[in-house]
């Protein structure tokens, strides 16, 4: 790089302005790349793991670019999950500050009333957090369980399993379901796919 040797590949430099050449050939930026996953619950959002589990890189075609998940989703969790090679822009879904939803169809142990409701949405003290839900409603209920639509706009580690868990509720199943203007849709699970111009746009626009 400008006539030096660089061993680091941590190294920063600025692609559009220094000339980068590797055994004499020269090198530019990778072309873009931005991927929607429906994550299968029991893959772990890694791109390896050190007790062999499968990961969500298991999904992706052999010699596909490299690409690095947009946040993360645990290994009991599922749904959407995005995934890139543009380190900026997922920085700016990820950032708090951009206060993109990301909403949640969740199972718990018991039937929902709207005290529950209101607890969660209030929040609590969870360790060194404060963890609350944006917006939450109850989809349907059973005689022993319920499905919520839970919204946040931040992204707390396990913010919504610690949150429960705290109020006393046992999470049965956890799904994202979108991420801003991104909803999973009619996507299959385990099914990855490149993001439309119009779907990458309508991120970048909800970014704004």
């Amino acid at each position: 790089m400008n006539r030096r040797v660089i061993a680091d590949p941590e190294f920063a430099v600025r692609v559009a302005q220094d000339p980068i050449e590797v055994d004499g050939a020269p090198i530019g930026k990778a072309a873009a790349v931005y991927l929607i996953m429906n994550k299968p619950r029991g893959l772990v959002t890694t791109a390896s793991d050190e007790k062999g589990r499968k990961t969500i890189y298991d999904l992706l075609e052999p010699g596909a670019p490299w690409v690095g998940p947009v946040g993360r989703l645990d290994k009991a969790s599922e749904g959407l999950l995005l995934l890139t090679n543009d380190s900026e822009w997922a920085a700016r879904i990820t950032n708090p500050a951009s206060h993109l939803d990301k909403v949640y169809h969740v199972q718990v142990d018991c039937v929902t009333d709207t005290d529950l409701i209101a607890r969660i949405k209030r929040g609590c003290k969870v360790d060194e957090d404060y963890l609350c839900a944006r917006e939450v409603s109850l989809v349907r209920h059973g005689d022993k369980n319920s499905w919520l639509q839970i919204t946040l706009d931040e992204g707390k580690n396990r913010q919504i399993r610690r949150l429960l868990e705290a109020l006393g509720v046992q999470i049965l199943r956890l799904i994202r379901i979108s991420i801003g203007p991104l909803a999973l849709g009619e996507l299959k699970k385990g099914t990855v796919c490149s993001l439309t111009a119009a779907e990458k746009q309508a991120v970048d626009q909800a970014l704004q």
